[in-house]
């Protein structure tokens, strides 16, 4: 077993709304992610997926729980003591539009972590480390003195991708990194960021709503639903035999590849996500779950280990069923 990179316990973030209000983004949460793998977030949009990938990197403090990164405690540093760490944790962003400063050249663009946590001797040493990188993400030669406005989105986003590699570092949180992208680019992202991956022994944070995208690139998944995490495994236990109804729900909300072909007994989901302001009782997802009881809407289910997965639901067994 490879070591554990980073792990959340008890993870929580809060934020106030209006004058007595509080969102409860993230819940509770506690995961580990291990060096070298994986680790897909999942869930509909608003479910804290992006919020909970900021506070493991420390771009967004909890409101209370731990990070541990490589064993030291990362949330309570000061800026000074968990300077060194930062090189380590790097971020794609969702919007590949939105993420590069349309003022900077590719070039400086790239440059950028090369020059704060000086790694290069001189501009030469800087220019060909640029280069290398651009060449490592299929970014043309050509382009490095080109502005964000003149590449395409896929472009974009390589070299949103090569900024977050320049520093070497172990662990990257890709935010959504394809859902911006036209069909035909998404799956030449994906295979540039498993081939990275395979060469420079990154460990990925991978946060996506599309599960067919979850399936292609990542080892463990873990399915959230207003704030808290619902079920997680190894990504094809989890998406071959889904033991939470709201997972089995997701996964029968995917497309179907073939226009004449339906899966029986096919149900989606009922109703709108209640609101991250006004929590339901007992399991956040009782409102929406055909097979909720008294005690689904009294008691919050605690994380149980069911046939090699983790899985919050005080009915596990009527996951299988709802599907088919």
């Amino acid at each position: 077993m490879s070591e554990i990179l980073l792990e959340t316990r008890n993870l929580t973030r809060e934020f106030p709304f209006g004058k007595k209000d509080t969102v409860h983004a993230v819940t509770d949460v506690s995961l580990q992610i291990r060096a070298g793998e994986t680790l897909a977030l999942v869930g509909e949009s608003g479910c804290g997926k992006s919020t909970l990938g900021r506070m493991m990197i420390r771009m967004l403090r909890p409101t209370s729980g731990e990070v541990f990164f490589r064993g030291t405690e990362i949330t309570s540093l000061n800026a000074g003591a968990f300077r060194p760490l930062r090189r380590q944790m790097q971020m794609i962003f969702q919007d590949p539009y939105a993420s590069l400063d349309p003022r900077m050249s590719v070039r400086s663009i790239i440059a950028e972590p090369l020059r704060t946590w000086k790694l290069c001797e001189n501009r030469q040493a800087e220019t060909e480390r640029v280069q290398e990188l651009m060449a490592a993400v299929g970014v043309p030669a050509e382009m490095i003195n080109r502005y964000p406005h003149q590449l395409s989105g896929g472009q974009r986003q390589r070299v949103g991708i090569a900024r977050a590699i320049a520093a070497d570092p172990a662990l990257i949180v890709c935010d959504e990194p394809v859902s911006a992208l036209d069909v035909s680019v998404q799956n030449q992202i994906l295979n540039l960021l498993r081939r990275l991956q395979k060469e420079r022994n990154l460990t990925y944070l991978f946060i996506s709503h599309d599960l067919s995208v979850v399936r292609h690139i990542s080892d463990r998944v873990a399915v959230m639903f207003l704030g808290k995490v619902c079920e997680t495994g190894e990504t094809e236990t989890v998406c071959g035999d889904p033991r939470h109804p709201y997972t089995r729900f997701l996964l029968d909300a995917a497309p179907v590849p073939d226009p004449h072909r339906r899966r029986s007994g096919e149900r989606l989901l009922q109703g709108e996500m209640p609101s991250p302001v006004n929590v339901p009782s007992g399991c956040r997802f009782h409102t929406r779950c055909p097979f909720a009881t008294e005690e689904c809407a009294k008691t919050d289910p605690p994380m149980r280990m069911i046939g090699g997965r983790g899985v919050a639901c005080h009915h596990p067994e009527k996951a299988g069923t709802c599907g088919r």
